[in-house]
């Protein structure tokens, strides 16, 4: 398989071709890549296609779920957002009084992209239309593997977990983190002890997540029986079975803000959760733009505002 070993391999590519790989790389589809990018699949096909041809190696390998990048399609796809930051960053220069514009991909964990991030982001796009955020479930590693990659200009994460070479991190906020029960669990007829907490059913994030990953440990550490958990992928199906009465999560406040106000869940009197720091993480390396810049200032007010005695819940 033929290397790429250097941004020269990509120059003379027609950008809408690069642009099109790198949604399609994003999204890890090439339906979902085609409802980025306002096009039909086949168009989207026959740009990869294209550019698989211009480079002579292939870029995607074509699964029955998806699409998974080749060795050579990772090589490709951090020329090609370098490519793309400085076409951006040139037409950006002689235009320096346009309003910000473009594209930018957040990777953040699944509660802040559905409860925290929308509203901040659509009001940005309210006040700039030529803006478009795309927000990408991701826990921590994955998140940071997104940097890396390439695949995403701001990372969001609720840990301070150490960072990678090139990455920094910034804590901008935090997130209340709660363990919630149905409101006739037996666990809330008093403050339970820790042995008797491990004889609950968990269902618990899946593993990377700070604060159902720190929960847990607590409750091995304190506990003499070992408790039974069950690992999701997603909030609303942890959420789901706690308020079926199937047993106890640790899950951000907000992710429940609806079931606890209507009494679908109540929160256990202890042992209280410590607050998840809420982390911006950037990679170094990367050019910020004026519209990164943009979402930068965006999400870091949202996370102040929100962290102010009396700001939104």
């Amino acid at each position: 398989m033929v290397a790429i070993e250097n941004s020269d391999s990509l120059v003379g590519v027609d950008t809408d071709l690069l642009r099109t790989f790198l949604a399609v790389a994003r999204r890890g589809s090439f339906t979902a890549a085609a409802a980025d990018l306002h096009l039909v699949q086949s168009t989207v096909t026959s740009r990869i296609q294209a550019l698989e041809r211009q480079l002579g190696v292939r870029l995607l390998d074509r699964l029955p779920d998806g699409t998974r990048l080749t060795t050579a399609g990772d090589q490709a796809l951090l020329r090609a957002r370098a490519l793309l930051d400085a076409e951006r960053r040139l037409l950006e220069d002689v235009a320096t009084t346009a309003e910000p514009a473009g594209e930018v991909v957040v990777g953040a964990p699944e509660s802040v992209c559905a409860y925290r991030l929308p509203r901040a982001i659509a009001a940005l796009r309210h006040r700039n239309p030529r803006v478009r955020v795309h927000l990408a479930p991701a826990g921590t590693r994955e998140t940071f593997r997104g940097l890396l990659e390439g695949r995403f200009d701001i990372g969001l994460v609720l840990d301070e977990a150490p960072v990678p070479g090139p990455l920094t991190p910034r804590t901008i906020g935090s997130e209340p983190v709660v363990l919630v029960a149905a409101p006739d669990h037996p666990a809330l007829r008093a403050e339970p002890g820790w042995d008797e907490l491990a004889g609950y059913p968990y269902f618990l994030l899946e593993e990377g997540c700070s604060y159902s990953d720190s929960f847990l440990r607590e409750l091995e550490r304190n506990a003499a029986s070992e408790p039974q958990v069950t690992r999701f992928g997603s909030i609303e199906a942890a959420r789901s079975c706690v308020e079926a009465g199937l047993g106890l999560s640790v899950l951000p406040r907000t992710a429940c803000a609806r079931a606890l106000d209507d009494v679908e869940l109540r929160e256990l009197p202890g042992p209280r959760r410590p607050d998840a720091p809420l982390v911006l993480v950037l990679d170094e390396r990367r050019w910020r733009s004026p519209v990164v810049r943009e979402v930068i200032e965006t999400v870091t007010d949202a996370a102040a505002r929100r962290s102010e005695p009396g700001g939104p819940s």
